[in-house]
């Protein structure tokens, strides 16, 4: 005998958030009704897979397919229709109107509850000129950008320098395209701050990449685009990778309150100003943690883990939604950048207070074959120690530091506790002392003055109110490269060298900052006026070369 038929839920969108409800949902309550209308042909498929797609890394399309209509009726009674567009939605009545887009049918269906999940859209409209031009969101752009360059050499332009489009131009330059990558910002991956998107830039351009900064696209011509810098770029394809905005129209047409960033106002059950509809997923505001604040964060955890939220709040469930943070990695030409929390772009914006420490540790022992070295960026409030952000740049190791950070962000853990966390250790994993351990030495150091410091982008300010430039590197690696006006006294000679240094304030630097520490902390018990470089060389090369903006400027 069947179970009793319960609520009927309509879910308007599939993929990340409208699946995990429908899924969850489903597992919680056998007798539930539920519909859900997918737009594209598509309900269920990998979107972050899509970039590999177009590489060949991901060989199949149909390995893109997590599930199909058929396949969710047999396993958990689903029943989802795809090619159905909701075009409206009546609240006061709770049905939906849907247009088959197969044969052109309108018809209402009736809810209990109503979940959206329709996502975003590109940020860019279809170009009035002659190359054709897709975003990369859906299975169906995948195969038609991957037909496009299915021969070599075609002339692409990438606009957009995030996560989605330092993807896609890995993936085109591994299909030989002649890549053109267009961003409106002075550096790549704008989530980052410069000196630490600087590694990032040098890979993209090793790969014959043609980096186009400071830019827009202000035209589309028949076989070529316009630059605002006047600039013309030859083109036979454009992968729109420029961002997203909200999908808010549904929402907005039946009165539903939008937020003050532009997505559907949830409440910390998903709930939106209508208590018999709710919301997740990338067209929704997010409750911020570090700021307190609402945010656009269009991240697929975060929409798998609404949708399950909002499945067990309809089944009756007590769950809130967690503050986001907004934790991110992306790996180009091997090299992968992560961040969680807040920039130090983003603070000074803010006009938060904060202290800086950055740390150029190995990815694992350095005795052992293979080591990498890794750039860390951390920020903490420098009155209660609270982790307010951090940045990882290398080739082995930066997802597994991030999450870390991440997780003790959430955890409410403080930067300096960071040096007493126990992390597994093996000497082709880590360190005895992991790169988080020594952030966190850092950060104490810092957070304390035991190790007074000036970033990369105070060093100029320093030298013109009379400060010397100390470098305390070997020989060698002064002549390889140094800094105008610093003078050379080698770590291992400072103590016999003390009364040849300049009277007045001093700036030590190292290669990466560990020799600069054990300078400053010597020439401070000898009675000198002292800082140490964060970072050492390395930092400030990366940062004096990358802050095309002038964001840092002192």
């Amino acid at each position: 005998m069947s179970a009793e038929r319960g609520l009927k839920v309509v879910i308007v969108g599939g993929v990340a958030g409208g699946m995990s409800t429908a899924a969850r949902l489903r597992r919680l309550d056998e007798t539930a009704d539920i519909v859900v209308f997918e737009r594209g042909p598509e309900v269920s498929y990998a979107n972050c897979g899509l970039p590999y797609f177009v590489g060949g890394v991901i060989a199949d399309r149909e390995a893109l397919l997590l599930q199909t209509p058929e396949s969710l009726h047999r396993r958990f009674r689903l029943d989802v229709r795809v090619g159905h567009e909701v075009t409206r939605i009546d609240t006061d009545r709770r049905v939906v109107e849907v247009l088959d887009l197969a044969n052109g049918a309108t018809i209402e269906e009736g809810y209990d509850l109503l979940v959206l999940a329709a996502g975003a859209r590109p940020r860019r409209d279809e170009p009035a000129g002659g190359v054709p031009m897709r975003s990369l969101r859906t299975v169906e752009d995948a195969v038609a950008i991957e037909a496009a360059v299915s021969r070599a050499g075609v002339r692409v332009v990438v606009v957009g320098g995030g996560y989605t489009g330092l993807e896609a131009v890995e993936n085109l330059v591994a299909r030989e395209a002649k890549v053109t990558l267009v961003q409106r910002g002075g550096q790549l991956l704008a989530p980052l701050d410069p000196e630490m998107a600087a590694p990032v830039m040098e890979a993209v351009r090793s790969r014959g990449v043609d980096v186009r900064l400071g830019v827009e696209v202000i035209a589309v011509h028949d076989d070529a685009v316009e630059l605002s810098d006047g600039s013309v770029v030859e083109a036979e394809f454009i992968v729109d990778a420029s961002g997203v905005v909200p999908e808010t129209r549904l929402a907005a047409d039946a009165g539903l309150l939008l937020g003050e960033t532009g997505g559907i106002s949830v409440d910390e059950n998903c709930r939106t100003s209508d208590p018999h509809v709710f919301a997740v997923g990338d067209g929704v505001e997010k409750a911020e943690l570090i700021g307190g604040g609402a945010a656009l964060i269009t991240m697929a955890g975060l929409a798998n883990r609404h949708g399950r939220l909002v499945a067990d709040v309809i089944a009756g469930r007590e769950e809130s939604a967690r503050p986001a943070i907004g934790t991110g990695i992306v790996q180009v030409f091997g090299l992968a950048a992560a961040k969680t929390g807040r920039s130090e772009k983003q603070l000074r914006a803010e006009g938060r207070d904060f202290y800086v420490v950055h740390v150029h540790p190995g990815s694992h022992a350095g005795y052992y074959p293979g080591a990498e070295t890794l750039s860390i960026k951390l920020l903490a409030d420098p009155a209660s120690d609270r982790i307010l952000g951090a940045q990882v740049v290398g080739r082995d190791g930066v997802d597994k530091r991030i999450d870390v950070i991440s997780t003790a962000v959430h955890a409410g853990l403080v930067a300096s506790e960071l040096a007493h966390l126990e992390l597994a250790y093996a000497p082709q994993f880590g360190s005895a002392k992991d790169a988080v351990n020594i952030l966190g030495y850092v950060a104490e150091n810092t957070r304390t003055g035991t190790t007074p410091s000036v970033q990369w982008h105070e060093l100029a300010a320093a030298r013109e109110e009379g400060a010397s430039l100390i470098d305390v590197r070997t020989p060698a690696e002064f002549a390889a490269g140094a800094m105008p006006g610093a003078i050379n006294v080698p770590l291992d000679e400072l103590r016999e060298r003390l009364g040849e240094l300049p009277a007045g304030p001093l700036v030590v630097h190292c290669q990466v900052g560990l020799r600069g520490h054990i300078a400053t902390r010597m020439l401070l018990q000898h009675g000198r006026d002292v800082r140490n470089l964060d970072g050492g060389y390395r930092t400030w090369s990366d940062g004096v070369r990358s802050d095309r903006s002038g964001a840092f400027a002192s």
